[in-house]
């Protein structure tokens, strides 16, 4: 069973996810559109795949995992 992680790890692993991504200029652009928009996680999520079937989505998630395997290797 995986343990839960605190709130200051996964806040840490999301800043690392962003700055190796965005760099160090674009994270903050991106926290700082974050905090000034409102936004609708669940809409967003919806409209993301709202045209792709379940098959679809399981081989994207699939070929992500694949190409990003080492990001799941962390405890």
């Amino acid at each position: 069973m995986k343990k839960m992680r605190t709130d200051t790890i996964i806040r840490n692993d999301g800043m690392d996810v962003l700055l190796k991504n965005l760099g160090l200029v674009e994270t903050e652009r991106f926290i700082m559109l974050i905090q000034k928009e409102p936004f609708d996680y669940t809409k967003w999520q919806e409209d993301l795949f709202e045209d792709l079937s379940m098959e679809e989505i399981s081989e994207k998630a699939s070929v992500f995992r694949n190409k990003n395997s080492s990001l799941h290797t962390r405890s």
